[in-house]
């Protein structure tokens, strides 16, 4: 879903991204099938079976849109040059005098979760959600709109590369369930660049109220023409039209409006609370889902950040509230299929405040892992770069030591199952890190 929370705080680039977004993506499906039609040639070819036994996880791509600030998201609080950079919106040590309901969360004695981010301690003591620091990409662009297209495709700076890298890994892989008409989906209007080329893929803003457009009285009437009328089309649109309408018969199989989620977890009534809600019901219908995207907005914070009690900590506690109910919801109670959850953004803020303050478009952030099988319980950093302005790059952002592909090509391999990582991607040889058990 497009999240335009940023309307009321955030650059210009970033508000006209939304909108290119939404008409660059408007037709969805059609991309995913031209997409499909057009791999080149180096992709391997997937023989599909009439069954397919797999122990692959379900992932839940989770892109936080707008350039997240990573120093507040996990703060460094061992690190001085944080508060003198930061000095009215950086967030109270732990050990600092004052009120409990502002001072961090201490992870361990260098980095802590600021309160807004206190929904996820659970996952964290339970050493099943790893935070990743000083992360993000090896490129030059401060652009929203070119740093979530890196992102998304999984390569910088290549335009002819049009599939995203979970697309690619989807049409890389035989399907977990052959006859499952929906593999993966979208939560949006429409599909996001990560999920591109993916096979039987649909943007679908809302899963419960998905349906052909109309009077409700002529729906059935309306679906069995379709069905009828494209049984004989050439393809893609032959399956691609078969898969949609049956997506909608399977869809209204699933209890939207009755699910109760397990294990006392309670979703924010928010656009992500209400999307990730509607996931977990989709994945524990087990209808053979492999993946889900949701976006998340609010995080273009060049005025009034206030991590502590304003914009930045509601964006946060939205974040962190909702991922926490997934966990609980899914992941903690060890559902027959394993699920995994990765969130990230473009790039992170600058290390000093604006005189707004605020942040401005940075380098290095905070990524976050989630899953039974994710090594977790730590801030994982590669030589923290340090924020002493000789340390920054440029002199004013966290460097990037880790790239984020080595985090995703290890979910990818060995949570995924999926050894093709040169294709999923092309020309980056990942280091494996320890981010799985």
């Amino acid at each position: 879903m497009i999240d335009e929370r940023d309307d009321d705080c955030g650059c210009t680039e970033y508000r006209e991204l939304s909108r290119r977004q939404f008409l660059g993506t408007a037709a969805g499906g059609s991309m995913a099938a031209v997409a499909a039609a057009y791999f080149p040639a180096w992709l391997p070819k997937v023989v599909l079976a009439e069954s397919y036994t797999s122990t692959r996880d379900v992932i839940l791509s989770v892109f936080m849109r707008g350039g997240a600030d990573g120093l507040s998201l996990c703060v460094p609080f061992g690190d001085p040059s944080y508060y003198t950079g930061r000095p009215t919106i950086a967030i109270p040590r732990p050990d600092a005098a004052g009120a409990l309901t502002t001072k961090g969360i201490a992870l361990d004695n260098f980095f802590a979760f600021p309160q807004a981010m206190a929904g996820l301690m659970p996952a964290y003591v339970a050493t099943d959600l790893l935070v990743v620091h000083a992360t993000g990409q090896f490129n030059s662009s401060r652009s929203h709109f070119d740093a979530q297209r890196y992102m998304e495709i999984g390569k910088p700076n290549d335009a002819s590369l049009v599939t995203g890298w979970l697309g690619r890994h989807l049409a890389s892989m035989p399907p977990v369930r052959s006859t499952a008409p929906l593999r993966a989906l979208g939560l949006s209007s429409g599909l996001q660049k990560t999920l591109v080329g993916a096979p039987k893929t649909l943007p679908i803003a809302n899963p419960a109220g998905f349906s052909i457009g109309g009077s409700a009285a002529t729906a059935a009437a309306r679906m069995a023409f379709l069905q009828t009328d494209y049984g004989g089309a050439t393809e893609p649109i032959h399956s691609a039209a078969l898969d949609a309408t049956n997506t909608v018969s399977l869809l209204a199989t699933i209890g939207f409006s009755t699910y109760r989620p397990a294990n006392g977890a309670v979703y924010p009534n928010t656009s992500f609370g209400n999307a990730l809600k509607s996931v977990a019901a989709i994945i524990k219908a087990d209808v053979g889902i492999e993946a889900a995207q949701v976006d998340i907005g609010g995080w273009d914070t060049h005025s009034a950040e206030d991590p502590i009690a304003g914009s930045m900590y509601r964006t946060m506690q939205d974040f962190s509230n909702s991922l926490a109910a997934f966990y609980a919801d899914v992941i903690a109670t060890a559902p027959t299929t394993g699920v995994t959850a990765v969130a990230f953004s473009e790039f992170g803020r600058n290390a000093r405040e604006n005189g707004s303050n605020g942040t401005d478009h940075g380098r290095g952030t905070a990524l976050f892992a989630i899953g039974k099988n994710i090594a977790g319980g730590r801030v994982m950093v590669n030589n923290w770069p340090g924020l002493a302005k000789p340390n920054l790059d440029s002199g004013q952002d966290l460097v990037v030591t880790i790239d984020y592909r080595d985090i995703l090509a290890e979910i990818v391999q060995n949570r995924l199952g999926n050894a093709n990582l040169g294709v999923v991607f092309p020309s980056w040889t990942p280091t494996m890190r320890g981010v799985t058990r």
